[in-house]
Formats: C-alpha cells, structure tokens, sequence
C-alpha cells in the first residue's frame, strides 16, 4: 500500500509530568501533521513545550496520551528495540550544540551514522561525500571540528541528519549560536535540502527571522497548539495573540492532517 503524502502526525498528544496536585502538562491535546517536501517551524516563548513536542516527534520521549506517527506507523506500538532501529533509520535529529565527534573529521562524522546502521559501504561513503559537497563543505570534509566554523560545524551535523534518507528531519534550535549570517544559510540550506528531497522538516527556532524560509509556522503556547500560520501572514500574532485569527474548533476536532488543510 502506497503512503501518503503525510510523514509525520501527532495525534491529541499530551504529556504530563508530575501527579496530583504537582502535575503539569508539558503537552495539551496537541494534534497536526507534516507533509513530505514542507519545512515547518515549531515556536512560542520559553517554556511552551516546544521541546518536549520535538522529543516526542522523535521518538525520544513517550507521551502520556496520544499517539506519534512516522510513515503511518505508531512509534508508540513498537517495542523499544524496533523504535530504537526505526528511529535511527527514518529520523534525522539537528541538536542545538551539534554534537560533533571531536576526534572524527567531518566526513567521519557523517559516516558514524551509517556504521550505526549497518550501511557503511562504498555506495553510502560516495552519499555522505555528495551531501557534504551540497552543502559547500566539498574542501573541508577532512578537517576535524575544531578547524570547521560554527556554520562549517552545524552543516556537518545537517549532513549527518540526512545520511540515512530519514522521512523526518528535526532540528532543535538549530541557529542557536550562530552569528546572523551563518544562521540565514543553515536554516536556508535545510529548506532546500528538505523541499529538494522531499523530507519533512520541523525546526524549533525562537528567531523568528528564520522562518521566512519555512511553509508554515505551528505556534505553542502553555502546551497547547495556539494557532498554525505561515510567512505571509502578519507575524505580530505570534507575540500578540489578539493580532492573530485562532483555528476553528472544528478544525482542531477534526485530527492533525485536517487541521493542516484548515490553515494552509
């Protein structure tokens, strides 16, 4: 059977720490969806559970309810070494420190995913040269981390993301330390790379500049899905609630992959 066009979906997730009178929800009855080819930032101030909704989408952390979808399968059903294999194969994950290996150059680095997968062979090492390239890293694959620039480092990491052909790729602040320039080209080389190879992306950004580059913008706020918006919208609504049309009821009722359709 054919997929669709999704790939990945939250369905009326929530995630609760704590019990009793010390609960709270980190996640409220959040539920949207990706399609493959889009490039979805994930934003709201500091504490609004953006991630926490990135870890859940990544099969790092469980929900307390709900369910995450990745290619129509339910990480939730899979036993823990299977989400463990599925994670590595079909997730790429961009942390906000990029987590380089400091012994290991940049081509290295790369290919440390493909050795963890078993897919470290000739085919594979010409990729992961190819996507380094791409990436205008062609003359600096050999250099260990300490001789890349912070933008030169991040780029290794989005190759190393994407080596494994992931339906999703996730980055978690991914411009945090850069300087404005090299954040502009890493978050403009992610959205060529995911819309290029068809990928899903969702990048979690405070720098509400970044998202020029992204097709829609999915605002928490409290743990809840606030609202869904894109470029052209007037963006003040993400800092002024009042300046911003709520989703519908019905739209957020009706599950993730119509709430999509509802405000794209």
């Amino acid at each position: 059977m054919a997929l669709s066009s999704v790939a990945t979906e939250a369905r009326s997730v929530t995630k609760i720490y704590g019990s009793g009178a010390n609960q709270v929800k980190a996640i409220d009855d959040v539920s949207f969806s990706v399609r493959r080819g889009e490039f979805v930032a994930l934003v709201g101030p500091s504490g609004s559970g953006k991630t926490t909704m990135l870890a859940m989408l990544a099969g790092l952390l469980e929900p307390s309810s709900g369910s995450v979808l990745i290619e129509d399968e339910d990480m939730l059903k899979m036993g823990e070494g299977r989400r463990a294999a599925f994670r590595r194969r079909r997730i790429g994950f961009t942390f906000q420190a990029n987590n380089l290996v400091s012994y290991l150059t940049a081509l290295e680095n790369v290919e440390l995913m493909l050795r963890l997968t078993d897919q470290h062979d000739q085919a594979n090492r010409q990729r992961a040269q190819n996507l380094l390239a791409m990436l205008g890293l062609e003359d600096r694959m050999h250099a260990l981390p300490r001789e890349l620039s912070g933008g030169q480092q991040q780029r290794v990491a989005i190759a190393r993301s994407l080596i494994n052909n992931p339906a999703v790729v996730l980055a978690d602040e991914p411009t945090a330390s850069l300087d404005t320039e090299r954040a502009f080209q890493v978050v403009e080389t992610m959205a060529h790379l995911v819309h290029e190879q068809g990928r899903a992306g969702i990048m979690v950004t405070h720098d509400l500049r970044m998202v020029d580059y992204t097709d829609r913008i999915i605002h928490l706020l409290d743990g809840r899905l606030e609202r869904i918006v894109t470029p052209d919208d007037d963006l003040t609504c993400l800092a002024d609630p009042a300046a911003c049309q709520l989703i519908t009821e019905d739209a957020l009722s009706s599950g993730g992959s119509e709430v999509a359709e509802a405000v794209s």
